[in-house]
């Protein structure tokens, strides 16, 4: 009989382990904070985004996306909402983590990421009607659960160094 402590120590020979990604809900003026961007050569729009980077805390992570992809400083407020999201064209597993952001200080001159073509606020309205540029479902989902009044506490999400 295999005892817990056998258990626990057992080694797994495959570990399934999805893309996680982090992505910020920023408003000023009613509009929300974007990208367009150039993916497989076809521009896209998508909230700064971009993946979790070994030791990095969640939110170190959304702050660094997002001055790295808009030239914005960012201070995030509350937790949006966890989502997770099969790619349909290579059928990536992805565990998005959307935040709320307050914009602090805009950094004009800084060089924007590779593939991001530039930064844009567009109103709810206008990202809704540019569903067909959506990187994926999660931009809009997104969103709409931001503009629902979807707010959690930052403190459920929890780093231990």
């Amino acid at each position: 009989m295999a005892t817990a402590q056998t258990a626990i120590a057992a080694p797994s020979t495959s570990v399934w382990c999805p893309d996680v990604t982090v992505a910020t809900l920023v408003v000023r003026a009613g509009a929300l904070l974007m990208v367009e961007e150039s993916v497989s050569g076809r521009l896209v729009l998508n909230q700064p985004a971009g993946h979790l980077e070994p030791d990095e805390s969640l939110l170190a992570a959304a702050v660094r996306e997002t001055l790295e992809e808009t030239g914005w400083e960012v201070a995030p407020t509350a937790l949006v909402g966890i989502y997770q999201w099969k790619s349909p064209r290579d059928g990536r597993h992805f565990l998005r983590v959307a935040l709320a952001a307050e914009p602090v200080q805009h950094h004009a001159g800084r060089r924007l990421d590779d593939g991001i073509v530039r930064a844009l606020w567009l109103t709810p309205s206008e990202l809704q009607a540019a569903s067909e540029h959506h990187r994926s479902p999660l931009v809009w989902r997104a969103a709409n659960d931001f503009l629902a009044g979807c707010r959690y506490p930052l403190s459920l999400l929890t780093h231990l160094a």
